[in-house]
């Protein structure tokens, strides 16, 4: 049965599941958050095992999301989705029985590709059960508002888990609700695909994944190595190269991943930067914040990710203003949180930080949802999917390089005021290389309170520093765009329902050409033309497309009952011509 044809309650406990799978997916983006200093304790990890840590899972969800968007495509959307579950699950068991750093990290890149498989099956699949627009406006409303409560409750989680059981439980519960969500997955959702799906394009999922997990190797490795050793430098050229040839690949394929050209759209091209920068400080507050919660500030994981919540649960935006100033202005309450956060010292309590993240997760609130409607609605209906793809890669891509940047800022400014002040003290190393290994060696008796709070010192001072670089980034978007975003972006080819079954695509007004019809009036020919080619558009390939609605027909040519059809007259014969019996 196509997937538009199933009974109403079946669709709706079919959109359940697929908001369940969506939960999961999200949870590991924040849960990992308050996590982070258990893992110093229990498996000696540095700054850079945690920055890699975290960044496997998105490195590898960003890179391969496209990519996996067209092979559900191709394949099937309800495959897929199975399979990027059992992909989680198997990912997430390996994970929580980790022994070491590396098997850690290379579990956390596994369950990366399940995610990847997971999401844009997910809208795909909504967007062919629910035809109706009202209908698939409030599915993917909840599917959305699944996303966020997913990343809200992330932190929460991690630190109930914690406080009860190990390290481990908080990737074990994935598995339950993975193969739950699988079997249900099964029963109830609807498999679809479009027979016209082009080939996956691997080689560029193959060449931006490793471009860019090279260029975050070498800002990773940076504090360690050196900024000006030759490896590092290598490192970064060579990521900028191979993220240069995939661009060149993309223009020449037959089956690009991203399509280059939507970036001649204005709103397009400006809204990327914003994402980017956006998730930019954010990730990067949360990697830093969460740590400072626990080792500075002495909260429990169940405490720390409680106080977390005001950054990872978004405000909801209205865009009153226009997507231009409300993007903007949500950048800069992001910049000015992260301002202000980088002025914190030893002495700074939670209720000193606690408006500063408040500032934060209001300004991600209106910026990052009014962002990804304007990526998806400045493209045509028929590659919305490829732009919510791009907009969620992008929100990835930002994150890692958040989390890359900012955490190696940190150990730069930690490691060095450390060293200076420490220098032929005969301490353990662990002590001058993060706070959760100073932290660690006074349990084991190895060092004394003034040391506890030079370390705190060194921490804090980091945690500025990579604060205050959020903010300039920040505003860097916020300054893309007020001068590159147009005044009504997002409205462009965007679907509306008039009433009448046509779909009908919102143009902005022009003053030169504006189209006025009489309200209740039915379109003219012409129009009935051009509304019936975007309904076979916006369908095409889909092999489950609903026909084109009828012609609707015009009131003021309805006959009253009792009269009769008025012949025109270009076509009836005249009164006395031969086609007529006799003269009337």
């Amino acid at each position: 049965m196509p997937p538009a044809e199933l009974p109403a309650r079946k669709r709706w406990l079919a959109l359940v599941v697929l908001c369940v799978t969506v939960l999961v997916a999200n949870l590991d983006s924040t849960v990992l958050n308050v996590t982070l200093p258990t893992l110093v304790r229990d498996l000696n990890a540095t700054s850079g095992d945690l920055q890699w840590i975290v960044d496997s899972y998105i490195v590898v969800f960003a890179g391969s999301l496209l990519a996996a968007g067209s092979l559900a495509d191709r394949i099937g959307r309800k495959r897929t989705l199975l399979a990027g579950l059992a992909v989680l699950a198997g990912g997430s068991a390996w994970a929580a029985f980790s022994g070491d750093v590396g098997t850690l990290i290379a579990a956390r890149a596994s369950m990366g590709i399940g995610g990847a498989l997971m999401i844009p099956s997910t809208l795909s699949i909504i967007s062919n059960m629910f035809r109706d627009p009202a209908e698939r406006q409030r599915a993917i409303g909840r599917w959305g508002g699944t996303s966020g409560i997913g990343m809200a409750l992330g932190p929460i989680l991690g630190g109930f888990l914690l406080a009860r059981f190990w390290w481990g439980s908080v990737f074990l519960i994935n598995v339950p609700v993975a193969m739950a969500g699988l079997l249900a997955a099964y029963w109830l959702v609807p498999d679809s695909k479009d027979p016209a799906a082009k080939t996956p394009d691997l080689a560029g999922a193959g060449l931006s994944m490793a471009g860019i997990g090279v260029i975050l190797w070498s800002i990773i490795e940076a504090p360690t190595r050196g900024w000006s050793s030759p490896l590092v430098i290598g490192a970064g050229a060579g990521g900028l190269a191979v993220l240069a040839l995939f661009a060149s690949w993309e223009r020449i394929t037959d089956h690009p991943m991203l399509n280059l050209s939507f970036f001649r759209q204005r709103s397009f091209s400006a809204a990327i930067p914003a994402v980017v920068t956006l998730t930019f400080g954010l990730f990067g507050a949360l990697f830093v914040l969460s740590q400072f919660l626990q080792l500075s500030l002495g909260f429990t994981a169940l405490q720390a990710g409680i106080r977390l919540l005001p950054v990872a649960a978004s405000a909801v935006g209205v865009r009153a203003i226009g997507p231009k100033f409300t993007i903007a202005a949500g950048l800069a309450l992001v910049a000015a949180g992260l301002w202000l956060i980088s002025g914190a010292t030893v002495s700074t309590t939670f209720a000193g930080l606690s408006a500063d993240m408040v500032l934060l997760g209001a300004g991600a609130g209106l910026a990052l949802p009014t962002s990804t409607g304007v990526v998806v609605g400045s493209v045509p209906p028929t590659d919305s999917g490829v732009a919510s793809a791009a907009d969620t890669t992008a929100i990835q891509l930002g994150g890692a390089l958040g989390v890359a940047v900012v955490g190696s800022l940190l150990a730069v400014r930690y490691q060095d005021r450390m060293t200076g002040a420490l220098s032929g003290r005969p301490l353990p190393a662990t002590v001058k290389n993060s706070l959760g290994g100073a932290l660690a060696a006074r349990a084991g008796g190895t060092t004394w309170l003034p040391v506890i709070h030079l370390a705190k010192t060194a921490f804090i001072s980091g945690m500025d520093l990579g604060s205050l670089t959020g903010a300039v980034v920040a505003v860097a978007g916020c300054l893309v765009a007020l001068i590159c975003l147009p005044a009504h972006s997002g409205q462009k080819n965007q679907s509306i329902r008039t009433g009448r079954g046509f779909p009908v695509r919102l143009r902005p007004s022009t003053p030169g050409r504006r189209r006025r019809r009489r309200a209740g009036s039915p379109p003219g020919q012409h129009q009935r033309a051009d509304l019936e080619a975007e309904h076979h558009e916006e369908h095409r390939g889909d092999q489950h497309a609903p026909p084109p609605a009828p012609r609707p027909e015009d009131p003021r040519r309805a006959r009253r009952p009792g009269t009769r059809r008025r012949t025109p007259a270009s076509s009836a014969p005249h009164p006395c011509s031969p086609e007529r019996s006799r003269c009337s």
